[in-house]
């Protein structure tokens, strides 16, 4: 393997690349970058279906999965790698070039947040995250890691897809929740649907299913909290 440097540790490096001699002068985990690290591409996919424009406290979930994104992109760069984005809306797929510097995560958040501003603005009909992960299957080359930012389940309709997408790479889901569906209200709350109203009492989200489709799939899950 053909050494590149010796540069400091940020989260996402491989822990089996920590040069001890390095990590003890310094006093701070350091890691060897070799060459082939130079092919370190991360794909991010950000999910603004109207499903996502939702939110009980002061931020909707789509804004949360921007935010997830936004920081694993961060962390990507300061490894020199280069970041790619895909955003699912209801008019199709937009995409954005793997690139590696701080100026390409400037672009990819100014997207982040032109897109989601103009998703907001637009009546969304439902549609299935299968024209952006094919999208993504497109732009990102094996061996990258592919993170989708979506809600529980957001992936239903595309199952085939997340399976071609995971072979080759490593895909990550990235299970955005609301903060309702980590500490619900003790009590129960009114629920009204067209001329039909009741009380119903919100519980835990459980994700276990959805890890097991996500493996089953090639994917892995993680369920991220606000």
């Amino acid at each position: 393997m053909d050494l590149r440097e010796i540069r400091a540790y940020v989260a996402g490096d491989d822990p089996r690349r920590l040069d001890a001699a390095a990590t003890a002068r310094t006093g701070r985990p350091h890691v060897r970058a070799l060459n082939e690290d130079r092919d370190d591409v991360t794909l991010l996919i950000v999910d603004f279906r109207l499903v996502m424009m939702w939110g009980t406290a002061d931020t909707l979930r789509s804004v949360r999965a921007a935010q997830h994104l936004g920081m694993m992109g961060w962390q990507a760069v300061r490894r020199r790698g280069a970041v790619g984005l895909v955003i699912a809306e209801a008019s199709g797929a937009r995409s954005l070039a793997a690139a590696a510097g701080d100026a390409q995560m400037a672009t990819l958040c100014r997207m982040l947040a032109h897109r989601h501003a103009e998703a907001l603005a637009a009546g969304q009909a439902k549609v299935s995250l299968a024209e952006a992960l094919t999208f993504a299957h497109r732009l990102a080359p094996p061996g990258a890691h592919v993170i989708l930012a979506t809600l529980p389940g957001g992936w239903t309709g595309a199952e085939d897809q997340v399976a071609r997408l995971s072979r080759g790479r490593r895909l990550e889901v990235a299970l955005i929740l609301d903060p309702v569906e980590v500490a619900p209200p003790a009590f129960a709350l009114p629920v009204k649907s067209g001329g039909l109203q009741c009380l119903a009492r919100l519980r835990v989200a459980e994700l276990s299913d959805h890890m097991d489709q996500l493996r089953k799939l090639g994917a892995v899950g993680h369920g991220i909290a606000p």
